[in-house]
Parts: C-alpha cells; sequence; structure tokens
C-alpha cells in the first residue's frame, strides 16, 4: 500500500493571496503575507508575521537602502534570500553580508538593536532583489533571553536531490528524510526550501499537531490533488493530519514552514511581542532607557 494513504491528509483551512506591496525602509518592497495582529494567529504559531519582497529590479545607486537602526525583542527573524545582497549590524557586534542561498537567523530575545540595507556592492550594481523575512515567536521562558545570531551561509544548508529528478529540498531548519539544517531554534519546527521540477510529486510527512504553512514564490502546484496554490500565495493547514502531497504543475518554488505551536498568549505592539500588556510595556521602557545594547558607530 502507498504510505501516503496510510497516514491521515492535513486538510487546506485557507488559501490567501499576497496583498498589496508596502514598504519596509527605501530597500524593501514587501508583501505583508501575515502578521500577529491579523485573524487565525493559533494556526501560524510559532510563526508571527511573514513579509515577502516579490522579484524586484533595482537600479545601480550609491544610496544605503534599507531599515535604519531599530530594536526587537520577545521573538526571532528569520532572512532568507534569494537574489541580491543584505547586510546586517546588531548590538551585539554581530552581522554581515547575507547573499543569495544565505540565512540570517537572530535571536531578539530580551532585547536587541540592528539595521538591515543593501550590501555596497549590490546597491552599486544592482540587479535582481527577492526575499522573505520571517518572525518566530519565542515561548515564554526564553522571550528575555540573550540574544543571538547565526549567519549561515548556502554551503551550511544541505541540498537534497529528489528520485528521479523531482527536483530538491534545502533543508534551513528541522530535517526532512533524515537530514538536520543547520540553524538552531528554540522550539520545534521545519523550514524548508522546496524547488520541484515539472509535474513532480512529493510526499511532505508532518507531525500531527503541529501547523503548516506553504508560500508559493513561482509556479503553482495542486495539494492533495485538489487545492491550486499559485504564484504569491498562501496556504494554511489544518494541525490534524501527517501527510502533505503537493505536485509541481510546471517549475515550482516554495518555502514550507511547519512548527510545534507555542500554546501561550501573544501580545504585540510594533518590534515587540509578548505574553502581557505589562511585559510590552516594560520593553518600551527598557528600549527608551537604552537597556537593549548600543549599535557601534561606523568609521
Amino acid at each position: 500500500m502507498d504510505a501516503t494513504l496510510e497516514r491521515p491528509l492535513k486538510s487546506v483551512l485557507s488559501v490567501t493571496h499576497a496583498p498589496a506591496r508596502h514598504w519596509v525602509g527605501d530597500g524593501f518592497p514587501v508583501h505583508g503575507m501575515f502578521n500577529y495582529n491579523g485573524p487565525n494567529v493559533a494556526s501560524r504559531s510559532p510563526f508571527l508575521l511573514l513579509d515577502y519582497a516579490a522579484p524586484t529590479e533595482f537600479p545601480p545607486t550609491r544610496q544605503r537602502r534599507g531599515v535604519g537602526v531599530h530594536p526587537h525583542r520577545g521573538f526571532e527573524t528569520v532572512t532568507i534570500v534569494y537574489d541580491g545582497e543584505v547586510e546586517h549590524r546588531d548590538s551585539t557586534g554581530a552581522g554581515g553580508v547575507i547573499r543569495a542561498g544565505d540565512v540570517q537567523w537572530m535571536t531578539a530575545a530580551g532585547g536587541i538593536l540592528h539595521e538591515e540595507f543593501h550590501s555596497s556592492d549590490y546597491a552599486m550594481r544592482g540587479g535582481p532583489f527577492e526575499m522573505v523575512q520571517l518572525w518566530v515567536n519565542l515561548p515564554a521562558r526564553d522571550k528575555l533571553g540573550a540574544p543571538r545570531y547565526q549567519g549561515i551561509t548556502d554551503a551550511r544548508i544541505p541540498s537534497i536531490a529528489l528520485p528521479n529528478g523531482a527536483g530538491t529540498v534545502r533543508v534551513i531548519a528541522g530535517c526532512f528524510d533524515g537530514i538536520h539544517g543547520p540553524a538552531h531554534s528554540h522550539t520545534p519546527m521545519h523550514v524548508l526550501d522546496i524547488r520541484l521540477s515539472p509535474g513532480a510529486k512529493l510526499d511532505l510527512p508532518q507531525p500531527d499537531g503541529w501547523n503548516t504553512l506553504l508560500l508559493m514564490l513561482d509556479g503553482s502546484i495542486t495539494i492533495h490533488g485538489e487545492t491550486l496554490l499559485q504564484n504569491s500565495e498562501m496556504a494554511t493547514l489544518s494541525a490534524e493530519g501527517e501527510s502533505l502531497v503537493i505536485e509541481a504543475q510546471g517549475k515550482a518554488k516554495l518555502l514550507l514552514l511547519s512548527g510545534e505551536p507555542i500554546d501561550e498568549p501573544v501580545v504585540g505592539y510594533g518590534p515587540f511581542v509578548m505574553n502581557t500588556r505589562q511585559e510590552i510595556e516594560q520593553a518600551i521602557v527598557d528600549y527608551n532607557n537604552g537597556r537593549f545594547g548600543r549599535m557601534a558607530v561606523l568609521d
């Protein structure tokens, strides 16, 4: 018997199309696919927010394009670069240039200041730009922990070739087919960069009770042979079920996010996401009093 028939399928709860773009700073024109203030927050936990900077062509410039110094507390930011380059600095002294294929996993935890700009080299030559930024919640026990920075190069991310030339799966976090990704996360999750050849069919076993999201970056797929997911659309699947079967209608590029839900209150205010309103108020006080560290002054 086909193994997929032995496992209950996760059902498709919703398919949402990318809303109109808005600018984050002057370097990131993004579709806000979801955030922590929107509906159905529990069905996406532990993921809080996803901004998709769909393919854009930037002309050469000497201008610094991006977002200046700003704070975060209570969660992690995950930046996945598909095209272009992003340069990051933060108040822990960490940072660097994230190039195509690279991932930045920054744990804000108890408080961090950082900035994100196009790299100087990329800005001067211009060209295609595409990235995803994801906010990942932290459980209450870790929200006031020490900040941490993980700069993960493309070379460190395992890329698994699917049988019969069906495509590849890059494992950023969690695991696929017994291969583990390099990113450290505070709660269990899978973050998979999937590329499929035309007509390829893939069974993605998922833990029962985990939330699962599929973001279609290019092309189209069917889910369980029924639901069509097209370019710049996102599918939210049920926590119940253990199998997810997708089939590419042509070449397809997509991002799979799945994780164990964090069953705790989500209270957010701008760049702070905590569990209570009092904790948000404390975050504002701490930020205003310089308790998030200081950014090094550039020469």
